[in-house]
């Protein structure tokens, strides 16, 4: 199953009886994977019950392509969405460091508008 088959509702929050439904997974194993994913980590409401937002849908059947799909181990799995995570994380800035005499230079053009 790929995680875009599943129909996600239009819903704010999802308990887990109805992301079992949506997930095809019973409900020991959604509490299992929360143990091992913390990517996985559904809001409580006030009685204490999971409620688990599209994100979380989303990333549960991620992790279920994975394991079930693509036979990875639950250790693979979470090598495979840090990995994942790392190269979507925005690029960092590539420019190259001030040297000492343009940092001063900058410095004392500041301070000479500043001093207008």
């Amino acid at each position: 199953m790929q995680p875009t088959e599943a129909e996600i509702p239009e819903k704010r929050y999802f308990k887990i009886g109805e992301v079992s439904a949506i997930t095809g997974l019973e409900p020991y194993v959604l509490r299992y994977w929360e143990t091992e994913f913390p990517k996985i980590n559904p809001a409580r409401s006030r009685l204490g019950q999971r409620l688990y937002r599209k994100r979380d849908i989303e990333i549960i059947l991620e992790i279920k392509d994975l394991l079930y799909r693509k036979r990875y181990t639950i250790a693979g799995a979470k090598q495979d969405l840090t990995q994942r995570q790392k190269e979507d994380a925005p690029p960092t800035d590539d420019t190259q460091p001030l040297s000492l005499e343009q940092l001063r230079a900058e410095l004392l053009a500041i301070r000479d508008l500043l001093s207008r």
